[in-house]
């Protein structure tokens, strides 16, 4: 969890978060990274929409990764967000999604992208992981369990 502990600020967990579609989600991930590291909240959300449209970022079993690059961003950031109901996603399993993280990073670093890609996927793999995500109430714990290695 190299890269989302450097990412992931606990300000930026959110749990039962009230969204009816991928555009109230990306609307919220953009109003919540203007309002707690100041970037651009239209920047955020045509990043995230621009990668939507070249195919769903839904993995499977309710989470999804919204990601994309942002030009003027000095370093990545993420949010974990939890929706209070399941939304379409268009994932690949047809299931609805409830568990996003959501990356940004800057435009030129696509290496780095992709470690932290691969990085997260290999998380939501893990099956008990997701169930704990699912359940927990307390978003300190949520951020432990993504940034940290307790499983």
């Amino acid at each position: 969890m190299k890269h989302l502990s450097r990412l992931l600020p606990l300000s930026n967990v959110v749990l039962e978060m009230p969204a009816t579609s991928k555009k109230r989600v990306f609307e919220q991930a953009a109003l919540l990274l203007e309002n707690n590291q100041g970037v651009e909240r239209a920047a955020v959300y045509e990043s995230l929409f621009a990668r939507e449209r070249l195919g769903s970022t839904g993995l499977g079993s309710g989470i999804a990764m919204p990601h994309g690059r942002v030009k003027g961003l000095k370093t990545g950031i993420a949010a974990f967000l939890r929706l209070a109901k399941p939304i379409p996603f268009d994932a690949p399993d047809r299931q609805p999604v409830d568990q996003l993280l959501v990356l940004l990073t800057p435009e030129a670093s696509t290496q780095q992208h992709l470690d932290i890609l691969a990085e997260v996927a290999r998380l939501f793999s893990n099956e008990a992981l997701r169930s704990r995500l699912a359940m927990e109430t307390d978003p300190k714990i949520v951020h432990a369990l993504l940034t940290e290695d307790l499983r």
